[in-house]
């Protein structure tokens, strides 16, 4: 896909590039930011003013416009890795070092409720938390968000585009080669993926990592390098013990839009993960901490090493 103009910015903690074939106009660029803070506002666990932060203490708000649509994700997501994913996974974040003020202190290992849904509840109206509870809506809200402004962007110019915001990716009106990077090493690719008119989005326990970080095997030289251990935190949180992730480093999905993708990536560090992107449609490669791959029937990303 030939896409000639580039907008880079950063925006929700993270890096985005949006690629289209003509050049943005301020009027259609004021849109985006004000879409994407809008999004930030509402979901964002880290900004004082954001309604989740204002439900923490309990009680109820307005709903946002994506609540029944992420939270209904979060129920599938929920069933099918046996609650090891959970949006009220966010206390257990912050207990961990992973909080609002970016302390990376660990106070140890906090399990999120088990029945969250009992707990957090939403009509098309309001959202409810029956307890004090924080929000975390990482598994799937990047996807949501950057489907958003794809569809903004292909309302408003009706052309080829990709929206990049740092490895969740929505392709539109046409077909993109998109590289897998190495969760061990960021300048080796594992793979290529060619994305058309969909989605793929990935996630990896080298981002976002505090306390001891990760112990490295000494053949980083080996696009297949694994490490030998795993001594730190990171993001990807296991809701039912409260402690990260060991045996997958890095996963990768597509699926028609960047949520579903988004979603699939978290629930695939999880036994159930792929048994939910079969029923869903989707496809994925996942890489575990010992340096294997996996992937699904039928995937069509063009992985270096044999089949």
């Amino acid at each position: 896909m030939s896409l000639a103009a580039t907008w880079s910015f950063d925006a929700i903690g993270t890096r985005w590039q949006i690629d289209t074939a003509a050049p943005l106009g301020t009027g259609v660029r004021a849109e985006v930011d004000a879409l994407i803070d809008r999004f930030d506002r509402e979901w964002s666990r880290f900004r004082s003013d954001s309604l989740v932060t204002a439900l923490s203490a309990g009680g109820e708000v307005d709903a946002p416009a994506d609540a029944a649509d992420m939270l209904g994700a979060f129920v599938a997501l929920s069933e099918a890795t046996s609650g090891a994913v959970n949006p009220l996974v966010g206390a257990s974040l912050a207990h961990r070092g992973y909080d609002a003020d970016y302390s990376f202190v660990d106070r140890g290992a906090l399990p999120a409720p088990e029945r969250w849904h009992d707990l957090l509840t939403w009509t098309d109206a309001t959202l409810r938390l029956a307890a004090p509870g924080i929000i975390d809506v990482g598994a799937l809200g990047k996807g949501r968000l950057v489907d958003l402004v794809a569809d903004l962007l292909v309302e408003r110019s009706g052309t080829p585009l990709v929206v990049d915001a740092s490895g969740d990716i929505a392709v539109r009106g046409g077909a993109e080669r998109i590289a897998l990077e190495h969760p061990f090493d960021p300048s080796k690719a594992i793979g290529v993926w060619e994305v058309t008119d969909g989605a793929l989005c990935a996630s990896a326990v080298n981002r976002r990592v505090w306390g001891l970080g990760l112990v490295l095997g000494a053949a980083l030289g080996d696009p297949l390098g694994a490490p030998v251990g795993s001594g730190g935190l990171h993001h990807v949180l296991d809701a039912r013990t409260g402690e990260p992730v060991r045996t997958y480093a890095a996963t990768w999905a597509v699926a028609p839009t960047a949520m579903s993708a988004d979603a699939l990536a978290t629930a695939l560090f999880f036994d159930g993960g792929p048994e939910l992107a079969a029923r869903w449609g989707a496809q994925w490669v996942r890489m575990s901490t010992d340096g294997r791959l996996e992937w699904s029937a039928g995937c069509r990303a063009d992985l270096f090493v044999r089949r």
